[in-house]
């Protein structure tokens, strides 16, 4: 009779007490607890300070009693993890997984329910998540909100774009917390689909400063099966409160026991560097799932698309005011198609003498006539080309050249046609040689109703990856659903877009030069970014004398993204013949790798700076990349990540003396130097500008 007082005296003590995790250096801090009714809380320290107040958890069920309160502490497990593991396209060879880890078994009185809340502590951030383990009987049941909390300390500064259930295509905006309005933004700027429910509302990756120089930043990872997590904002107490994207019918997730759902995560740390060289939201996903992975290769390419976005040719074979039938081979051409099998061959020639690895091109396809606007549900078949596109003959082509193409699959956001379609557009791949694809969801979703950031499109998106590495074909998706580390799981999703891209400048009002100053701390986090950088043709009016339209960045930053925006897919994406005029700098392009045995986050300053520098995996070169925002900047590099004793040759393409991003953004200049570990590099950033160094040994 004592011995089962004194369990249930146990059982009650951790009922109501705080439970502590802490990170492997001691820094972070985690106390989870259950208040006086049963709910469940968490807070977050750092070396001392508090970073996020105690804020609650739970889920709102539909039909069902919510998981918020009325629990009980069944038992806690705890362990440690240190392992390395080896990615196989990445900004390191090897990464670090070390964490502590907290199993909470809660258990709800009234429903006699299970849920498991688990959170991994890391020295960079602590990551949480809810777990619905196996019962007796499988349960079904609908989530209808998460109320998990993240009460802030502060009115911090931050970067955010709208919480747009279809779109992460925005400028960020740098304001403080209490400022945050989606209303006052000037959202004319080139987005197609926008849907914005709330004026407070934001989207993860969330990126913060506090006063006292904390960096901060909110996101998730290991996102399957579950819609996407934005934020609602309450700017008068700077809480933010997770708002997960619904579907069709307003519901958010349909899960069973047993499962699981994304990791919450929570960087801190009181040095910027931290943040963007993390790789805490990798580690949270599943490893590998692919055994055999020989046939995913990092790919620099060349394509058919910037000329489309700069008015020089069209995707559409007849014109889009002759909306001819989709499917119809007697199509009367515009004269301005640029996916021709003359064109494509011309791409493949400038590929194969600059030593690229692929050519994508984009309007080879049926349909681009009425592709847009109608939310059209048979657009595409993905399998018939147009009249002056001969596949065979460019794909013998491209093989006698020794270049691989990479095919486009626009869908027109019409999901369920390309689902139907999408083994007959694999096994075309197959038939002619195509390693990868870029496909595109341009507009509103079919099945109609869905949101892209919403369940159903996460687990398309996912099941694509999934069904190309059975085809062997690696991905690359635009509009799609922003990363959260799958691409550890799926290797072959081998990059994506999820951001506003570098195509905006050529149509809209553009990237503002502090924008690649920003990506690294939000999007990148989740995974590559196909960006689409060296556009060395700044101002739109060489095209025609009429646009003032023009790319935010100096030349020379255009080439530094290489380094500082990590994709092992990278694009060249100006046009051959404005390559051919500026040849030494292109050498650069054609030097730097996309696939790296270490990288080094030298200086770093969310929305004003980024200086990187990463090792060749396959040679002792180093590539470094150093960029600013609209702001001239100058800097020392200290070189100690060299090996010591050893010479390298140093070529440094930097911004002309009169550089600027605006008045005279192709000024660059072009030096070598011997240099050592123990050199200090003095660079001249210019307004908008940047500077790329290859760093090689002197044998």
């Amino acid at each position: 009779m004592k011995k089962l007082c004194f369990l249930l005296l146990a059982c009650s003590f951790f009922t109501l007490s705080a439970q502590q995790l802490e990170s492997p250096s001691k820094q972070i801090q985690v106390e989870f607890s259950l208040d006086a009714k049963g709910t469940p809380t968490y807070s977050v320290t750092y070396k001392g300070k508090e970073v996020v107040k105690t804020s609650k958890m739970g889920l709102s069920l539909k039909e069902d009693t919510a998981l918020v309160q009325g629990f009980s502490l069944v038992n806690k497990e705890e362990t440690n993890v240190d392992e390395t593991w080896n990615p196989v396209l990445g900004e390191q060879s090897t990464i670090r997984n070390h964490y502590n880890q907290a199993s909470f078994h809660l258990l709800q009185k009234e429903t006699n329910r299970k849920l498991d809340i688990v959170f991994k502590v890391y020295d960079e951030g602590v990551a949480f998540r809810y777990e619905f383990p196996s019962e007796d009987a499988v349960r079904y049941f609908v989530v209808s909100e998460e109320n998990t909390e993240f009460n802030l300390t502060g009115d911090h500064n931050t970067f955010w774009i709208p919480g747009d259930f279809d779109s992460q295509e925005y400028v960020y905006s740098e304001s403080k917390l209490s400022e945050i309005d989606n209303s006052k933004l000037d959202l004319n700027n080139g987005i197609a689909l926008k849907s914005i429910e709330s004026k407070y509302r934001v989207q993860s990756p969330l990126m913060m400063k506090s006063k006292d120089g904390l960096y901060l930043n909110i996101f998730e990872a290991a996102v399957v099966n579950y819609p996407v997590m934005h934020l609602d904002v309450n700017t008068e107490n700077f809480e933010l409160k997770s708002k997960l994207v619904p579907n069709a019918v307003g519901d958010m997730a349909y899960l069973r026991t047993p499962s699981v759902t994304p990791w919450r995560t929570i960087m801190v740390s009181d040095d910027a560097r931290d943040i963007v060289a993390s790789k805490m939201i990798l580690n949270l996903n599943e490893p590998n799932k692919i055994e055999d992975v020989s046939w995913i290769k990092p790919m620099k390419y060349v394509g058919i698309w910037w000329e489309m976005h700069v008015g020089k040719s069209t995707w559409d074979f007849a014109g889009s005011q002759n909306a001819q039938n989709a499917a119809s081979q007697e199509l009367v051409p515009s004269g301005k198609h640029g996916a021709t099998t003359e064109n494509t061959k011309r791409y493949i020639d400038f590929a194969a003498k600059h030593g690229f690895d692929g050519v994508l091109v984009e309007g080879w396809n049926v349909g681009w006539e009425d592709w847009f606007g109608n939310w059209k549900e048979d657009v595409f078949d993905f399998v018939t080309p147009y009249p002056d596109f001969d596949l065979k003959e460019v794909s013998d082509y491209a093989k006698s050249k020794g270049v691989k193409m990479i095919m486009h699959h626009e869908t027109s956001a019409s999901v369920a046609n390309y689902e139907r379609h999408l083994d007959r557009a694999f096994n075309l791949m197959k038939e002619y040689g195509y390693p990868a694809v870029k496909s595109g969801y341009v507009g509103r979703i079919i099945p109609r109703g869905e949101f892209h950031d919403g369940q159903t499109m996460v687990n398309h998106f996912n099941y694509v990856a999934q069904r190309a590495a059975d085809y062997k074909i690696m991905v690359n998706s635009h509009e799609s659903v922003r990363p959260t580390g799958y691409s550890r799981t799926y290797p072959n999703y081998i990059a994506a877009e999820a951001a506003r891209g570098n195509e905006f400048n050529a149509w809209s009002s553009g990237n503002d030069p502090k924008h690649e100053t920003i990506l690294p701390f939000t999007r990148l986090l989740g995974g590559p970014m196909d960006y689409t950088p060296g556009i060395f043709e700044i101002k739109m009016s060489v095209y025609d004398p009429e646009k003032t339209e023009q790319v935010h960045t100096t030349l020379a930053k255009q080439l530094a993204l290489y380094v500082t925006m990590y994709s092992p897919l990278q694009m060249a994406a100006d046009l051959p013949e404005n390559y051919e005029k500026y040849l030494d700098a292109f050498q650069f392009i054609k030097d730097v790798p996309v696939d790296w045995q270490d990288s080094k986050y030298l200086e770093a300053e969310p929305g004003d700076y980024l200086s990187v520098a990463r090792k060749d995996k396959n040679s002792e070169s180093w590539f470094l990349g150093a960029i600013t925002d609209e702001n001239a900047r100058k800097t020392e590099i200290k070189l100690d990540f060299l090996t010591p004793g050893k010479k390298y040759k140093a070529t440094i393409y930097a911004d002309g003396k009169n550089a600027d991003w605006e008045k005279n953004p192709k000024s660059y200049a072009i030096k070598t130097r011997t240099v050592t570990s123990k050199t200090k590099l003095k660079l001249e950033l210019a307004a908008g500008g940047g500077a790329a160094i290859s760093i090689v040994p002197i044998n």
